[in-house]
């Protein structure tokens, strides 16, 4: 059995490239499945990762959009509208949470 750990986000952008699509990934995880509603209610003030982006201004539809966003303003945010200090504390939360019910 596979033990996972938490990973970054260029981590599992790396791990996604070269799959021909995310459905055909077993391994891939939607932002909305990894930050789901009770995720969001606990950390943050929001019931979808997609009120939280809308909050910050921020157009992102996947993952790369994410990182396209600069980390400063992105780590701002969540500081700002999380109990999380920054962008990596909250992804690698996430991924514990969900590893953790797999």
């Amino acid at each position: 059995m596979r033990k996972h750990k938490p990973m970054s986000f260029d981590e599992l952008l790396k791990d996604l490239q070269g799959q021909k699509t995310m459905q055909q990934d077993p391994d891939h995880v939607s932002l909305d499945e990894l930050f789901n509603e009770t995720f969001m209610r606990k950390h943050s003030g929001f019931t979808s990762f997609g009120d939280f982006l809308e909050k910050g201004n921020f157009q992102a539809q996947t993952q790369e959009d994410i990182q396209n966003i600069p980390d400063e303003l992105f780590d701002r945010h969540v500081d700002r509208e999380t109990d999380f200090a920054d962008w990596k504390s909250m992804l690698d939360a996430a991924t514990t949470n969900h590893a953790g019910k797999q």
